[in-house]
C-alpha cells in the first residue's frame, strides 16, 4: 500500500482530517499520572498510551515529537518506540523531527526512522537545500512533508521573503516540491501553518496534488474558517494538528483522559467543514 492509499483509508476509515499531537511535556503532565508513577519515562509512555487509546475513533493520524522523547535522555528513544508500537496500524503515524542534511547522516535518519521506528512519514527542513529529501524519497510506502510554511512568527524571517522571483520563498519550495514529486517514490508533501492561512493559498496553487500536514489550530490560535477557505480547491489530503489542547484537556482531572476524549472528538467536529471534502 503506498503512503497516499494508506493516508486516504485512514481519512475515509474516520471521517477526519485530524491528527493528533504527542508532545509529552513533564511540565503539563496530569497529576494523577505523575503521582501513579515515579520515572518520566513511565509517566510519558502511560500518558501517551492513554492519548492514544481515548483519542483514536476521533483521528487518522498522530505526531509524536521528537523533542519531548529526546528531553528523557538515553531511554528516550525506547520510550518513542513503545508508543509507535502502541498506535494502530491503520492510522498515520509522523515523525516529527525536522531533519535536514544530506548524504550519509541523512541516510543515517533514514535507518532510524524508515527502518527502525517504521513511521509512515516524517517532517524535513529543506533549507540546507533539497538534497536534504534524497535519502528519503526511494520509498513508496512513506511521506515527507517539507517545512514550507510554518506556523511560527520566524516564518516571516526567511519563507516569507522573496526569493527567485516568487513573492515567498514558501512558493518556491512547493514550486520545487511540485516538479521534484515525479522522480520521489516518497510522496512529497508539506507543512502549512494554519496561522498562515491568508498566504498560503498562493503557496498551495504551486503544489496542488501535495498531501498537507497542518499545525497551528487550537492552542496557537489559527483560524478554522480561513484555512478552509485556503484548501477549498486543494487536491492533496490535508491532516490538521492538535497537540496542546487535547492531549492537557483534562489538565490534573482524575478523569482526564474523558476530556481528552471530548476535546477530539469536539475538534473532529469542528473540522468537518474541511474533511467532508477528503472523505
Amino acid at each position: 500500500m503506498t503512503f497516499l492509499q494508506k493516508l486516504k483509508k485512514s481519512v475515509s476509515r474516520t471521517g477526519s482530517t485530524l491528527c493528533v499531537g504527542l508532545d509529552p511535556n513533564l511540565d503539563l503532565l496530569p497529576l494523577p499520572v505523575k503521582d501513579q508513577f515515579d520515572t518520566p519515562e513511565e509517566q510519558v509512555t502511560y500518558f501517551c498510551k492513554l492519548v492514544i487509546d481515548y483519542t483514536s475513533e476521533y483521528c487518522a493520524a498522530f505526531k509524536p515529537n521528537l523533542a519531548f522523547f529526546e528531553a528523557l535522555g538515553s531511554n528516550g528513544l525506547s520510550v518513542l518506540e513503545e508508543i509507535i508500537r502502541h498506535i494502530p496500524d491503520d492510522k498515520i503515524i509522523i515523525a516529527d523531527a525536522k531533519r535536514g542534511d544530506i548524504s550519509s547522516t541523512a541516510e543515517h535518519y533514514k535507518k532510524a526512522f524508515w527502518d527502525s521506528f517504521n513511521v509512515d512519514a516524517i517532517t524535513l527542513n529543506p533549507l540546507m537545500g533539497f538534497d536534504t529529501l534524497e535519502a528519503f524519497s526511494k520509498d513508496e510506502t512513506k511521506g515527507i512533508y517539507v517545512l514550507t510554511l510554518t506556523s511560527n512568527p520566524g516564518a516571516a524571517d526567511f519563507l516569507k521573503q522573496p526569493f527567485s522571483g516568487f513573492d515567498m520563498m514558501s512558493q518556491f519550495i512547493a514550486k520545487q516540491l511540485s516538479k521534484r514529486s515525479s522522480s520521489s517514490s516518497s510522496h512529497l508533501g508539506m507543512v502549512i501553518g494554519a496561522t498562515q492561512a491568508e498566504e498560503a493559498e498562493s503557496v498551495l496553487s504551486y503544489h496542488t496534488e501535495g498531501a498537507l500536514l497542518i499545525p497551528g489550530i487550537g492552542a496557537q490560535g489559527g483560524s478554522l474558517s480561513e484555512l478552509s477557505k485556503a484548501l477549498k480547491d486543494h487536491k492533496g489530503i490535508p491532516l490538521i494538528n492538535s497537540s496542546r489542547g487535547i492531549i492537557y484537556a483534562g489538565k490534573d482531572e482524575g478523569d482526564w483522559p474523558e476530556y481528552v476524549a471530548d476535546a477530539a472528538k469536539s475538534m473532529k467536529q469542528k473540522l468537518n467543514q474541511i474533511s467532508h471534502q477528503y472523505v
